[in-house]
């Protein structure tokens, strides 16, 4: 979820809704790898990845900077303001962050291994350096002020009244400038690629050297099997690939329990960490105030990359899955308790809240990545099933929780200064 969403959520019209219009705005942009999938697929060899990732990136910049322009524009549609730019501009930053995992590790193939960890590195710091920059955004504080409203009725004047609103104070800067520092960002990826696509390839020379690296290490396995044959048998190509594949990736022993089991984890934490959880967030902190959802999202951001570091068996990964689902439900059963949830206006709640989204986060980031590590492991077609069910469970997650915020209104919003609770 976007790192902007707590200083935006109390200006643009849908309040405290906006995060579950986003969910469904993000999974629409899942257009993106799917065209890039059928492209592979009826057009094999034709896609040039170079192309994609040029377009890919421009829309990026171009996105960010409109963004930072026209965020606060709204249009009304069926008599209700809404944030049309906003949700249009979202859409292509979610079209960019899609497309790229299916564009950026193919093109990775055609240059030396080495250069796949700086890719990683890459990818973990395009999440850690703008959740720091909104740590040091900060959060407009807000306060309660008597506001007196005066009566419209001119032949008829009533004494004035006071009203309580809300005030927010502004953050150390504004939301423009943050868009801005996206758009540097998006900009400085741009120019990085077109110098490393210009590079010299160096993808044959790397192949033939480890092409070489196969041979020597099939005839010393060979030679550990038992006595070397004084005359050796001749193999084909095709016999002498399929040689080095079962020599080299030796497929791991999962039964077909396990298997399941890794697929339900990957359906179950896509689904929560992409879907569920993601659509209530304000409803989950926004009773704790503007600083405790300002926190949820930004070290969230942080913990997402900082878990997909760590580099164990199935069983502990599911101990890890349960721990970060008891976390998801404590966060769930606080928006369904809004706008009085536990612990509401004490340290203690506004810490456990922001704990929870931060153990949530790091916790089923990690399994997702440990269970893709498994998979790749495992074979092609396994890994095309993970993609499978990532997609799935994050359509299933939002398209779940969509009504149940926007239809039928099961979680309320609230008003830090109006709100009366019963405890």
């Amino acid at each position: 979820m976007p790192l902007y969403l707590p200083l935006i959520v109390n200006v643009l019209p849908e309040g405290w809704d906006l995060p579950s219009y986003l969910t469904v705005i993000i999974q629409l942009a899942n257009l993106g790898p799917l065209l890039v999938t059928l492209a592979h697929k009826f057009c094999p060899g034709r896609l040039r990845e170079n192309l994609v990732i040029y377009a890919v990136l421009s829309v990026g910049v171009v996105a960010c900077i409109l963004l930072a322009v026209f965020w606060k524009n709204t249009t009304v549609i069926l008599g209700q303001p809404h944030s049309t730019a906003f949700f249009i501009l979202t859409f292509f930053l979610a079209l960019v962050d899609c497309t790229s995992s299916v564009t950026f590790l193919p093109f990775m193939m055609q240059l030396p291994a080495k250069y796949i960890t700086t890719h990683h590195l890459g990818e973990g710091l395009s999440g850690l350096v703008p959740g720091l920059v909104a740590l040091a955004q900060g959060v407009g504080m807000s306060k309660c002020v008597n506001v007196s409203h005066v009566s419209d009725n001119l032949t008829e004047p009533e004494p004035s009244t006071f009203i309580m609103e809300t005030q927010y104070l502004p953050p150390n800067f504004s939301t423009e400038i943050f868009f801005s520092f996206l758009a540097l960002m998006t900009a400085i990826s741009l120019g990085s690629f077109i110098i490393l696509n210009h590079q010299p390839r160096t993808f044959e020379l790397s192949t033939e050297n480890l092409v070489q690296d196969l041979d020597a290490i099939a005839t010393v396995c060979r030679g550990l099997e038992g006595p070397v044959d004084p005359n050796p048998k001749t193999y084909s190509p095709e016999e002498e690939e399929k040689l080095r594949n079962r020599v080299l990736l030796p497929k791991p022993l999962h039964s077909g329990y396990q298997l399941a089991f890794i697929y339900f984890m990957v359906l179950w934490v896509n689904g929560a960490t992409n879907g569920l959880l993601p659509s209530v967030q304000t409803f989950s902190c926004m009773p704790y105030g503007n600083m405790a959802y300002h926190l949820s999202a930004a070290l969230s951001a942080v913990a997402n990359p900082v878990a997909c570091i760590i580099a164990i068996s199935l069983v502990f990964l599911g101990v890890l899955c349960l721990l970060g689902s008891v976390f998801g439900g404590y966060t769930m059963a606080m928006a369904a308790m809004s706008p009085c949830p536990l612990l509401q206006d004490t340290p203690l709640g506004d810490a456990i809240i922001v704990l929870s989204w931060v153990f949530f986060t790091g916790l089923l980031s990690y399994v997702k990545v440990m269970v893709g590590v498994i998979l790749r492991d495992w074979s092609h077609s396994a890994l095309v099933w993970c993609g499978a069910a990532v997609q799935a469970g994050s359509l299933l997650g939002s398209v779940i929780m969509f009504p149940l915020v926007n239809i039928y209104h099961l979680f309320q919003s609230g008003d830090i200064c109006n709100t009366i609770c019963p405890f």
